[in-house]
C-alpha cells in the first residue's frame, strides 16, 4: 500500500522543511504538544482549520488569563531580597556589612525571604506577553498584550525571564491552580518564538532546531492529538510508557548494563479490548538496503517487536494481542504497510505533515482503527 501522491508534490511547495521532513505548519505540531489543549481545549475548536491564526489564538488565550488572574491578584510566592535595611530583617551578611561599612552609615547588609509577585512563574508569563505581542497580527491584541504586561511590571514583576530549568522547579499547588491555563499558553508562546534563518513573509515561519528536538516534538504532538480527540469514556492514552523485560533469571552485574524499554505512546481501546503501541520516529520510513532499493529500519522494527512480545503474556489480556504502529512522517510518498507476527499486528506508517490540518486529524484518527487487510480479502484468506 506504498502510494506515490502526486499532492504531495503541491503541498511540499507550499510547506518549509526541518532537515529533509517537509513540514506545513510547525505551530499546528507545538499545539498538539502543548498542554494547552487540555487547559483551554473550549477554546480550541477550529484552531485546526486555521493554523496560521494560532499565534493570534495564544495571544488571547494567554491574555485572558493573565486578566483573569490580575483581577483575583496574581500568585504569590517566597523570593529569597538582599538588601540594605536600617533594622535586621533575616540574617545578617557580616561580610557585604563590613565591607561596605555599612554600620557607620545605620544599615546593616541582609539577606531575607519575603512574598512576592516576583517569581519565576510570573516573570515567565510577562515575557510570554512582550514576545506574542511581536507575532500576532491583530493591532489591538498586539496593545493588548503590551498593556498586561507593563501591569505586571507595574504590580513589581522584574523583566529578567528564567529559564525553563528554573521554571521545571516551579510547583503549582492547588490553591493557584488557575495558573495551569495561563503558564500553558505562556510556554507555547515562548516555543511559538523560536529563531529561524528562513526568509518568508512571516515573522517566524518554520524554526529549525537539530533532529533530537524535532523527533521529540513530533512524538508529543502525536500524543497530544490522540489525547485531545479521542473519547476519554473509551480511550486511554499514555505517553513515555516503561516496560519490563520478562526476565526468569539475571546475573548480579545484568542489571546496572540491561537497557531500559520506554514506548512513546500507548492507546488502549477499552471498548473493543485493543492495545495500539506507537513509535515515533522522525526520519524516512525506508532506507537503502543491501540487495533492495527500499526496506524499512531493522532496527526500529525490532523495537517494536521487542515492546509487544516482551509484555504478552502478563496480567492485561490486551498486551497479548497488542497492536504496533511504526508512525513516521511522509517524505515524497505515503505509506500504510502491516504484517501479522505471532498474533501481533504491526504497521508501518506514515503522517503527510505538509498537507492541510485537516488531512493530517484525518489520517492520524484513521491510524487509530483497525487495520483493513484489503489483499487478503480480497484473496479470500483470513
Amino acid at each position: 500500500m506504498v502510494i506515490a501522491d502526486a499532492g504531495i508534490a503541491s503541498d511540499v511547495s507550499a510547506a518549509g522543511f526541518i532537515g529533509r521532513i517537509p513540514v506545513r505548519n510547525i505551530w499546528l505540531l507545538m499545539l498538539y504538544a502543548s498542554d494547552l489543549l487540555r487547559t483551554a481545549e473550549r477554546a480550541l475548536v477550529d484552531v485546526e482549520r486555521n493554523p496560521d491564526e494560532i499565534a493570534d489564538l495564544v495571544a488571547e488565550l494567554l491574555a485572558r488569563a493573565v486578566e483573569e488572574r490580575q483581577r483575583r491578584q496574581l500568585s504569590l510566592g517566597y523570593q529569597t531580597r538582599n538588601a540594605d535595611l536600617s533594622r535586621v530583617r533575616g540574617r545578617i551578611d557580616v561580610l557585604r556589612t563590613e565591607r561596605q561599612q555599612l554600620l557607620t552609615r545605620g544599615f546593616v547588609a541582609c539577606r531575607f525571604v519575603e512574598l512576592s509577585v516576583d517569581t519565576p512563574r510570573n516573570r515567565f508569563v510577562r515575557g510570554a506577553l512582550e514576545a506574542v505581542a511581536r507575532l500576532v497580527s491583530r493591532p489591538d491584541l498586539r496593545h493588548r498584550c503590551r498593556r498586561l504586561a507593563t501591569d505586571m511590571q507595574a504590580l513589581g514583576v522584574s523583566g529578567t525571564i528564567p529559564s525553563r530549568t528554573e521554571l521545571s522547579t516551579d510547583r503549582i499547588g492547588r490553591h493557584d491552580a488557575a495558573d495551569h491555563e495561563m503558564l500553558a499558553a505562556a510556554k507555547l508562546a515562548m516555543d511559538l518564538m523560536l529563531p529561524t534563518e528562513r526568509a518568508g513573509p512571516r515573522p517566524l515561519p518554520m524554526p529549525e532546531r537539530e533532529d533530537q528536538w524535532a523527533r521529540r516534538l513530533f512524538e508529543r504532538a502525536v500524543g497530544g492529538f490522540y489525547r485531545k480527540v479521542l473519547l476519554t469514556e473509551r480511550w486511554r492514552v499514555r505517553t513515555g510508557v516503561a516496560l519490563g523485560w520478562p526476565i526468569d533469571w539475571m546475573t548480579d552485574g545484568a542489571h546496572d548494563i540491561l537497557p531500559g524499554m520506554q514506548t512513546d505512546i500507548v492507546l488502549d481501546d477499552a471498548m473493543a479490548g485493543r492495545r495500539i503501541v506507537i513509535d515515533t520516529k522522525f526520519t524516512s520510513i525506508v532506507t537503502t538496503g543491501w540487495r533492495r532499493e527500499a526496506t524499512l529500519r531493522s532496527g526500529y522494527l525490532y523495537q517494536i517487536y521487542a515492546y509487544l512480545r516482551s509484555q504478552a503474556g502478563r496480567d492485561d489480556t490486551r498486551a497479548d494481542v497488542a497492536e504496533g504502529l511504526l508512525l513516521h512522517p511522509a517524505i515524497g510518498q505515503k505509506v500504510d504497510e502491516a504484517i501479522s507476527v505471532q498474533g501481533h499486528i504491526i504497521r508501518f506508517a506514515t503522517v503527510d505533515l505538509a498537507a492541510e490540518s485537516g488531512v493530517i486529524r484525518e489520517q492520524l484518527l484513521r491510524l487509530s482503527l483497525p487495520f483493513e487487510n484489503k489483499t487478503s480479502d480480497e484473496s479470500g484468506h483470513a
